[in-house]
């Protein structure tokens, strides 16, 4: 079976984004290969990138092969499939079960979280004890998540969820003010049973509502006393974009979408001298998982990776300008593959733009008279995802002087508790009886680095105090101390604020003009990693997130930080993901090298976070050192802008001249 792609969605690179008709010829290829039927579901279809070898010899011309893989759910009976299909071809190239025991479960659907409710209200049992709180079964919304896994049999062989319960008085009322806490169902999603009702303690609901304009928090009402700000680019922005290529400034990369791991940039690099230097290959937040520290019988067993077993790139929002975005926006759309193959369009799911940051350098000189000053701006692209109770943003920053940042967005509503009383160690009251169980939010970044090229080295860098002595006669000198992590093994760490620890990748093979490697350093914000027991489940099955930084051999089959297949995986046992990728203990100085890195929220409610939360933030940051011979951002241009202040009741009436206007003549236009 041929599957031909017309004109109009022929691809130019090998990296363009999948696209509809893609989408349609991988489920059509699937159905030929007898791999689809009436209760097959796509958990979810990824573009399958080229080898890496293939892609870095890929030249304009060259012929484009195009992949992709889906992961297929029977519902009929829970099976698993992962396929890998040639598009190009029109051909199936590899099919193979999951096998549940040993690997999990595909993602969970939202056919199948739609459908629980029912399962629900037609089991005596759950009736039974909502009935005995006062409750009608009627007025509960459920609230199913991912199981995990314990290490019981029914875990092992089930497709199943853990459903908990929440009241909703009317169509208005906010469900996550009333939790109905000590009571959990096991539901069977292929049968649609609910095989256990876990009822450990009644505890009163919350009454309080908890919409964010009901009292007691407001009434609805915007303050007016904000006057407006406008961003106001009249000759448009700075960048360019070609398909998903985008230039800025002296940047440039790709930009990809996936519904596992959301937005994507390849082959970033930052043109110098006449040429573009590459800095990282491809870079993502490959996952993210949120376990939660209450451990209270019906709560324990709540820790979900969001990205990996709710595919959280189909909850991406349709971004609306003045409002997740602000200036002059480019959006772009992502097309994924809805639960039957089909394609479906995301309008508006990635926002590219750029924003003033502030002041870039500055000084003034008292023996030569200089006075200079550059503002800065940074490139910026982002989505944002809504999974369940809580919202997510992610944003990619890039900087004039080289610098990289990424910056998690974390908002929404707390996920909620009855709170049991005063002094509870591991939840906060939020409203009164309402609780909100600690938990931490811990994602993993990967980024395939390729400084001045793919043979690239890591040394650990850490400051230390140097004691008195011939070196350091009266004791104020401190250094930097150099480790370099010659092995997988080795490259296994925690980071230490204490004396700022941070991580130099450098070129094995390019050196700056004074003779020192080029590079780029990993900063990490040096926040806690997992902090469970480490005999516990989730470290065995989460254990990327018990270490900062992980620094692996490039493959090609290494994509996921925990490992292909993450729903209900095993609670021990042979090790998946990060731990299996480095048991061989490989190579890693000189290197084409892979850096895995975790960083994330601990997060203790406070009463502030709700209703709604506040954004928090989390991040890293990637700086040059030494991969530039000086700073590279001596060419940014002096401010053409009049930037005055509008008159105040100290400075010109309305009206008058404006003394901070370039001319000094007429009303104050400077903001117009």
């Amino acid at each position: 079976m041929t599957i031909d792609l017309t004109p109009a969605t022929t691809v130019t690179h090998p990296l363009d984004l999948l696209t509809a008709a893609e989408i349609d010829a991988a489920r059509e290829i699937l159905a030929e290969a007898g791999l689809v039927s009436e209760t097959t579901r796509f958990a979810h279809v990824t573009f399958e990138e080229p080898p890496k070898a293939e892609l870095l010899g890929w030249r304009p011309g060259d012929a484009i092969t195009r992949r992709a893989t889906a992961t297929l759910v029977d519902t009929a009976t829970g099976d698993g499939t992962i396929a890998t299909v040639d598009l190009t071809a029109g051909v199936l190239l590899t099919s193979r079960l999951i096998d549940r025991a040993l690997e999990g479960q595909p993602a969970i659907l939202d056919e199948e979280f739609e459908r629980i409710e029912g399962w629900l209200l037609a089991s005596a049992e759950w009736r039974a004890a909502l009935e005995r709180r006062g409750i009608d079964p009627g007025m509960v919304r459920a609230a199913p998540l991912s199981p995990g896994n314990f290490g019981r049999p029914e875990e092992a062989q089930r497709r199943m969820a853990r459903v908990l319960g929440f009241l909703q008085l009317d169509a208005e009322d906010l469900m996550w003010g009333h939790p109905i806490d000590g009571l959990v169902a096991h539901v069977d999603l292929v049968t649609g049973e609910v095989f256990e009702v876990v009822d450990v303690e009644e505890y009163a609901v919350p009454a309080e509502r908890s919409e964010w304009d009901a009292a007691p928090h407001g009434d609805g009402r915007a303050r007016t006393d904000m006057k407006p700000i406008e961003i106001v680019q009249p000759d448009g922005p700075s960048f360019t974009v070609e398909g998903n290529l985008i230039r800025w400034a002296d940047w440039e990369f790709r930009f990809g979408f996936d519904p596992r791991e959301g937005l994507i940039l390849h082959q970033l690099g930052f043109s110098d001298g006449g040429r573009v230097r590459p800095v990282i290959h491809r870079a993502s937040v490959a996952d993210m998982v949120v376990p939660y520290g209450d451990p209270q019988p019906a709560r324990n067993w709540i820790n979900y990776f969001d990205s990996a077993e709710y595919i959280y790139g189909r909850y991406t929002n349709s971004l609306e300008l003045g409002c997740d975005c602000l200036g002059d926006i480019t959006y772009f759309d992502a097309t994924i593959a809805d639960e039957r193959g089909a394609p479906r369009t995301i309008p508006n799911a990635i926002c590219l733009h750029e924003e003033d940051f502030g002041v870039l350098w500055k000084h003034s000189d008292m023996f030569n008279g200089m006075n200079e000053t550059r503002r800065n701006r940074r490139l910026v692209i982002s989505f944002f995802v809504t999974i369940g109770n809580y919202d997510y943003g992610f944003y990619w920053y890039l900087y004039l002087d080289g610098q990289i940042e990424l910056e998690a967005k974390a908002t929404g509503i707390v996920f909620t508790s009855a709170y049991p009383g005063d002094d509870y160690p591991y939840a906060t009251e939020m409203a009164p009886g309402l609780g909100a169980p600690v938990h931490q939010h811990l994602f993993s970044a990967r980024l395939d680095m390729a400084v001045d090229g793919h043979a690239n080295a890591v040394d650990e860098v850490d400051v230390v105090r140097v004691p008195i002595g011939p070196d350091n006669p009266i004791g104020n000198g401190f250094a930097q101390r150099r480790t370099r992590l010659v092995t997988e093994g080795d490259a296994q760490r925690t980071a230490d604020n204490l004396v700022d620890r941070h991580w130099l990748v450098t070129s094995t093979e390019s050196t700056n003009r004074l003779g020192r490697p080029v590079g780029y350093a990993l900063y990490p914000e040096g926040k806690p990693v997992l902090l469970a027991d480490p005999s516990s489940a989730i470290a065995h099955r989460g254990a990327y997130a018990t270490k900062h930084l992980w620094v692996t051999r490039h493959e090609d089959d290494e994509r996921w930080p925990q490992g292909e297949v993450v729903n209900q995986s095993p609670a021990s046992g042979e090790p998946h993901g990060l731990p299996r990728y480095v048991a061989g203990d490989d190579p890693i100085d000189g290197e084409d090298i892979v850096l895995w890195h975790t960083f994330g929220l601990t997060h203790f409610p406070r009463t502030e976070d709700w209703p709604v939360m506040p954004v928090d933030r989390t991040g890293f940051t990637l700086k040059p050192v030494g991969f530039f011979d000086r700073n590279p951002a001596l060419d940014a241009p002096a401010s053409t802008s009049d930037h005055c202040a509008a008159p105040t009741a100290g400075g010109a009436p309305a009206g008058a001249p404006c003394p901070h206007c370039s001319t000094g003549e007429g009303p104050c236009t400077c903001h117009h």
